[in-house]
């Protein structure tokens, strides 16, 4: 991983270069070389479009935020105010190839910073898919815990998948 990293929001010119990052990140053979990602589900669809993320960016009540090193992007997270205190964290990902360098960890920690001070938000939620227990165990060891709810995957698919939604007071 590159020493110079800093994190900060996208703005809409950073968008084609972040969009394929978060691709690799979650679909095809490409994510395999990390160990978050969701090739093995059967999620024929893409992750997320240019379009979604123009309304993120555009969104005074969401922020995404990009890792940059100058030379190019290597991830993101998203954060949204969901109002009376709560934020949800959402589209974490790291370039497959640079996973497990710490990179995530310090995306989420600039979430949770980005949840209080943007947001005035006391507490985070975020779902992962109920069959990634290794996922479930990295936002745990970050302070995070399972709600008992379960949520259905955003995409219709057969068999259905669901989401659990973890919850950590910032």
């Amino acid at each position: 991983m590159p020493e110079t990293v800093t994190i900060r929001a996208a703005t809409r010119a950073d968008l084609p270069a972040i969009h394929p990052v978060i691709e690799r990140a979650y679909r095809g053979e490409t994510a395999r070389a990390g160990w978050t990602h969701e090739a093995d589900l059967i999620i024929d669809s893409p992750r997320t479009d240019i379009a979604t993320l123009i309304a993120i960016v555009d969104d005074p009540a969401q922020r995404l935020l990009i890792a940059d090193t100058g030379n190019g992007l290597l991830g993101c997270v998203q954060v949204t105010s969901k109002g009376d205190g709560l934020a949800y964290l959402g589209l974490l990902c790291v370039d497959p190839g640079l996973q497990s360098a710490g990179l995530g960890k310090q995306l989420v920690t600039a979430a949770e910073e980005c949840a209080r001070e943007a947001f005035g938000a006391g507490a985070m939620e975020m779902t992962v898919i109920d069959r990634r227990a290794e996922l479930i165990a990295f936002y745990e060891r970050r302070g995070y815990r399972n709600s008992g709810e379960k949520r259905d995957f955003p995409v219709p698919l057969d068999p259905p998948l669901f989401m659990d939604v973890l919850v950590k007071a910032l």
